[in-house]
């Protein structure tokens, strides 16, 4: 086995990190072996998952045919989501809407009646600002501006997550979802961080395999002030993660989302064993905090303990 316990968590017992995605499966492409790893380390971990689901494409051919996901897929993604949870060691909690589904065509069509990404933002927002101020997390794992990328929920999600980041801690707003709770810190997902890929990019050719990203990483060194990916917003990485041992955990999560995943897909293109390796860090951003902490980070939690 590789030496990946180059960085220990210290000991998290006591501290609480929430993190807010848009469905379920998110929470298993984004920051999961982070959040394994905290798990690990003492911390109470929670998801918020925005929406149900419920529009999603059955994206795994084995499941294709699947009678119970064509009949009810609202019901299946909450029973992956479940499973999920359990492999992850999380707590879960549904804030209700129904998924926008992904709008595809020129022009792109309505989004359909009633869907999370057409909701008012203090509606929207509510049910979050009712669990930060029960749950009472010192962190919160969200997207950037983009979404991470641009899906109508996913922009949604960022936007109720700073929305309910803000008004969860002023006693003015909204008495009615509970006492106000301050967050310390609040961070953006860095998983599609194009210098992770491109590291990822030149260790496979090393180990004599074909890269995945061979284009996109030749599209990027010929047109370096383009992004690698067209919808990466340029924040720069200012926490580490070192969490390689909990990248098992995170692909067994991903791969209980059987309808969602394919498990030749894109999230299992470069062998575990080299990610290890060269890259056994999760990304973030900081872009908030009420406490002292100097950057680079390699502690979610640091100024906290």
């Amino acid at each position: 086995m590789e030496e990946h316990n180059v960085e220990h968590i210290a000991d998290s017992t006591g501290l609480r990190l929430l993190a807010v995605h848009a469905h379920p499966d998110d929470e298993s492409s984004k920051g999961s072996a982070t959040m394994a790893a905290y798990v690990a380390a003492g911390a109470t971990v929670m998801v918020a998952t925005c929406t149900g689901g419920e529009r999603g494409d059955i994206l795994n051919a084995a499941v294709g045919e699947l009678a119970h996901a064509h009949r009810d897929l609202a019901g299946v993604r909450r029973t992956e989501m479940a499973e999920a949870a359990a492999v992850l060691g999380i707590e879960h909690r549904w804030l209700g809407f129904v998924d926008s589904g992904l709008p595809e065509g020129d022009p792109l069509p309505e989004l359909p009646f009633g869907a999370f990404a057409l909701q008012p933002l203090e509606r929207a927002a509510a049910p979050l600002i009712r669990l930060i101020r029960d749950f009472k997390p010192h962190v919160i794992m969200a997207y950037d501006e983009n979404g991470g990328y641009p899906h109508p929920d996913h922009i949604q999600a960022h936007k109720v997550a700073m929305y309910a980041y803000e008004h969860a801690a002023n006693e003015q707003s909204s008495p009615e979802l509970g006492p106000s709770w301050e967050t310390s810190k609040l961070y953006y997902d860095r998983g599609f961080a194009p210098e992770r890929f491109k590291t990822l990019h030149y260790a496979m050719l090393e180990a004599g395999m074909e890269s995945p990203f061979a284009e996109r990483v030749k599209a990027w060194e010929e047109h370096p002030d383009e992004q690698f990916f067209g919808w990466v917003t340029p924040h720069v990485t200012t926490t580490q993660i070192h969490c390689a041992d909990y990248f098992t955990k995170r692909d067994q999560a991903l791969l209980a989302h059987r309808t969602q995943i394919d498990p030749n897909g894109f999230f299992f293109a470069v062998p575990e064993t080299i990610t290890a390796k060269v890259w056994p860090w999760e990304d973030f951003t900081m872009i908030k905090s009420s406490v002292p902490t100097t950057l680079p980070e390699n502690d979610l939690f640091a100024g906290l303990r």
